[in-house]
């Protein structure tokens, strides 16, 4: 292990981030790294605990306590090879990952865990500042081609693995820019797109062909996919949000917030094409911003809004406010429901929990304001909760702009899934378990958000790669690839 001590001796320290003010005038990434020495103190900070509970928060199956001690001893380089034996993609994961592997750490049974999402961040990103990640060309070709349809993190993981494995790889993306939700979903200020485009340098040099600009089902047919190759991975993500029914819909100002983010990416990547999006450009400068939704597409709306110029930014949750600390005793090393506060919202945000919005409000077709009520959650017989509306407590709130940000029910069944005739959950999400990942068309495989409905980039990442290693000993018999 480590220092046997350190975690008695060393105190947590995190990155930080440039100030509200000056973050706000770019969008670049405003996190502070830490030196490297100081690095390897926190990474001192790791218990090696007899059973590593960050091993059960961590979906992508990091070897956490090893790399922490490879990085305490300064063996960068061994601790980067460690980390990309279970995951493709560190960068992705240390910049945009909610971290849950921190929720289980031992030490945060006292709230201090070891800063286990830095310390992964610095080892990669000094891997390639360094020059030690490289292409990794198989040494054989097996004659075997698949097709991937989607290239976000599962999509990318999949390719990556299948190509190192030998087979010739094809990756389609209906976009024009390879990268999926990573690419138009994320913002700049969180994750800059130089990152995927150097991935994407590396993996072509693996063997792997990116397509950009294809949408399967619609410029390419799924037959002419199943004639040309030997297995396809449908990796397309859960792309249909969650909509609200907020009569009248059709006012001018109401959008879905991947609309909303989308277009601002291709601003900052200096494309115009955004200016022909249907509905007309989307823009919060001096406007009135209410966005619908608590969780993480909703704070990337806030911290969008700000630096677009909006005049104020309010978020509305439907839940009540949750507690500032979570229980122990009860939710760890679980995923525990407290209050957090994003780096966005600490940029400017007013938050309202437990409110419902009725309708909106308009004035020559455009939104002025929404009609809201407040509600409690009250349990029924059956110990569920429900909702109820609390009499007397409707107000209106002033909005200008209206975006959508509550998540995704599952990927869109036309015209992709329609055209592959694969048998769908009652979810409405691919129907493939996680042993195979097949769906019920042979040579058919699929994984991530599109087979699992929406969730975070380590699952997808994760599912990327047991997909790889199943459709490898789909086409060889059996594989060697780590599942």
């Amino acid at each position: 292990m480590g220092k046997p001590t350190g975690f008695l001796e060393i105190e947590r320290r995190d990155r930080g981030y440039e100030k509200p003010e000056e973050r706000l005038k770019t969008w670049k990434e405003f996190v502070k790294p830490l030196p490297y020495a100081e690095v390897s103190q926190q990474a001192a900070r790791c218990m090696d605990c007899g059973i590593p509970f960050c091993h059960q928060g961590c979906p992508v199956n990091n070897q956490i306590p090893d790399w922490n001690n490879l990085v305490y001893r300064d063996q960068w380089r061994i601790a980067l090879d460690n980390l990309h034996s279970t995951n493709n993609f560190p960068e992705f994961t240390g910049r945009i990952c909610p971290a849950p592997c921190e929720a289980s750490c031992t030490l945060n049974i006292d709230d201090n865990p070891v800063t286990i999402k830095s310390i992964e961040c610095e080892i990669v990103d000094r891997g390639w500042k360094e020059g030690w990640i490289a292409p990794q060309v198989p040494v054989a070709k097996s004659g075997k081609r698949v097709a991937v349809v989607g290239s976000g993190p599962s999509g990318l993981a999949c390719s990556q693995q299948l190509a190192r494995a030998g087979h010739d790889v094809v990756l389609f993306e209906k976009n024009d820019r390879v990268g999926g939700l990573l690419r138009y979903g994320i913002p700049d200020f969180k994750m800059e797109k130089q990152l995927i485009d150097r991935r994407v340098e590396q993996m072509s040099a693996e063997g792997v062909e990116f397509r950009p600009g294809v949408e399967v089902g619609v410029t390419l047919g799924v037959d002419a996919l199943m004639a040309e190759f030997d297995a396809v991975v449908l990796s397309g993500g859960a792309e249909q949000p969650r909509d609200l029914d907020l009569p009248p819909h059709e006012l001018v100002g109401i959008h879905f917030a991947m609309d909303f983010l989308t277009q601002q990416n291709k601003r900052v990547a200096g494309d115009d094409e955004w200016k022909a999006a249907p509905g007309g450009a989307i823009s919060a400068k001096d406007k009135h911003v209410v966005v619908i939704g608590g969780g993480d597409t909703g704070s990337d709306c806030i911290g969008t809004s700000n630096r677009q110029g909006a005049l104020s930014v309010t978020q509305l949750e439907i839940m009540p406010e949750p507690p500032e600390r979570e229980n122990k005793a009860l939710t760890w090393p679980n995923w525990p429901l407290k209050l957090r506060t994003s780096t966005s919202q600490a940029e400017g945000c007013e938050r309202d929990f437990a409110v419902l919005t009725k309708r909106a409000i308009g004035s020559d077709g455009r939104i002025t304001a929404l009609e809201c009520v407040r509600v409690e959650w009250i349990k029924g017989d059956d110990g569920r909760m429900r909702m109820r509306e609390v009499a007397g407590s409707e107000f209106e709130l002033k909005a200008d702009l209206v975006l959508l940000a509550m998540g995704f029910v599952g990927p869109r069944p036309e015209p992709l899934l329609a055209q592959a005739a694969v048998d769908l959950d009652p979810r409405g999400n691919v129907r493939a378990d996680t042993n195979h990942y097949r769906t019920s068309v042979p040579r058919i495989f699929s994984c991530g958000d599109m087979r699992r409905g929406q969730s975070l980039v380590v699952w997808a990442i994760r599912e990327g790669r047991q997909c790889a290693a199943s459709v490898d000993a789909f086409l060889m018999g059996s594989s060697k690839l780590p599942r």
